[in-house]
């Protein structure tokens, strides 16, 4: 009997255990009655907020946006707007559609993913000019511009070659100088050169007259007599003879790279921003043309022929720019060589002149020989192909 009653109250002392921590865990998991404020409100818990992305600096139109010019920060969930990015990754790499000041909260209206979404203010094309750098224009024709084989992004060399001429450095004249005489007062003898006709050999005569007597002093110049020539002793008959050039002085060509690693913006003109209808007046909107229908309904027009590009953008320095500027107007010849795609190498060129070409690939200079060929040839001209023979006659028919 005693035994059972000691088991009795054993189970009795558990049951009020386990109720007493019951209890107590009841009361810890319930929340503690709110504090009234002091018009006797009682305050009810915020909200959670939300993180937003937001600029830290000044982020010019087109600017590519990175990591350091943004930073998150947190607004109550009542003032998120539809359209604002929550995390970073979703505008780095993006551009920002304009000037975006500090502190400015970022949205789908302000940035885009390609150039062609940027707000229309300034051009598109100055978001390729990279920092310290800029366009400039230059002509082009076929062979200068590799067959019209470039493309924006391409890199090329710029190759210019020049004239060169003996100049007098007082008068800034080619030379040879003219050559003149003072004549005396009283009756003289003058040399007249006359000016040649078209086909006709140069002409100088001697002409006598009173009338020079009444003269104080009188400069003749001018004809095929006043080149200043120099003097020079004839070998066979052992007199000195003056000797005046029988032509105008030659130019020297040379041909130098100028400018390598050059990236090409555009080849050719610019497309112009044509005007948006909204911005067009009504009374100058104009109805579309009636296409004349063919003669022949089977005939249909020939498509139009591309406009053949005369000049080439590339981006250079501003000191390249001002050179090529120099060079355009100064009637130096310029052209381009494309480079290999990926190619940054910088080689050190030399100029070619005609003795460089004479050296460097040894060519010899003819001899004198007792024989030629014939016909005489003195300038040197492309062969006419029977290809393009044909098609001359068929275009002249």
């Amino acid at each position: 009997m005693r035994r059972g009653r000691i088991f009795i109250y054993l189970g009795l002392i558990l049951i009020l255990g386990l109720v007493a921590v019951f209890l107590l865990i009841s009361r810890q998991a319930a929340p503690s009655p709110a504090t009234p404020g002091p018009g006797g409100a009682v305050p009810t818990e915020a909200p959670p907020g939300v993180q937003v992305v937001i600029t830290t600096q000044r982020i010019a139109r087109g600017e590519e946006i990175t990591e350091g010019v943004i930073d998150v920060v947190e607004i109550p969930q009542e003032q998120l707007i539809e359209g604002m990015f929550t995390d970073e990754e979703q505008v780095i790499g993006r551009l920002a559609r304009y000037d975006l000041a500090p502190g400015v909260f970022l949205t789908t209206g302000n940035v885009t993913d390609s150039p062609g979404g940027l707000s229309e203010v300034g051009s598109d094309h100055a978001l390729f000019i990279p920092e310290g750098m800029v366009a400039v224009s230059i002509p082009v024709d076929r062979l200068a511009s590799v067959s019209y084989g470039l493309s924006r992004g391409d890199h090329v060399n710029v190759i210019v070659t020049l004239l060169i001429v003996d100049m007098d450095t007082a008068f800034q004249t080619i030379l040879p100088n003219n050559s003149s005489s003072v004549i005396a007062p009283g009756p003289a003898m003058i040399l007249a050169a006359g000016q040649p006709a078209e086909g006709e050999a140069a002409t100088s005569t001697f002409v006598s007259n009173e009338l020079l007597q009444t003269l104080t002093a009188q400069i003749a110049t001018g004809g095929v007599v006043s080149p200043i020539g120099r003097v020079e002793l004839d070998q066979t008959l052992g007199q000195p003879l003056y000797i005046v050039p029988s032509e105008s002085q030659r130019p020297r060509s040379v041909s130098q790279t100028l400018i390598q690693d050059v990236i090409v913006l555009q080849l050719g003109n610019f497309p112009l921003q044509a005007e948006s209808p909204a911005q067009q007046p009504a009374d100058q909107e104009e109805a579309p043309e009636e296409q004349p229908p063919p003669e022949d309904g089977n005939q249909q027009p020939p498509p139009p022929q591309p406009e053949l590009p005369d000049v080439i953008t590339l981006i250079v320095t501003p000191q390249d720019a001002v050179t090529l500027n120099y060079l355009l107007y100064t009637g130096a010849k310029l052209s381009l060589a494309l480079r290999g795609a990926g190619d940054e190498t910088q080689v050190q060129t030399e100029a070619v002149t005609l003795q460089f070409l004479l050296d460097q690939y040894n060519i010899p200079i003819p001899a004198k020989l007792p024989y030629g060929l014939e016909p005489r040839i003195d300038v040197l001209e492309t062969p006419t192909l029977l290809n393009d023979a044909l098609q001359q006659l068929e275009e002249q028919q």
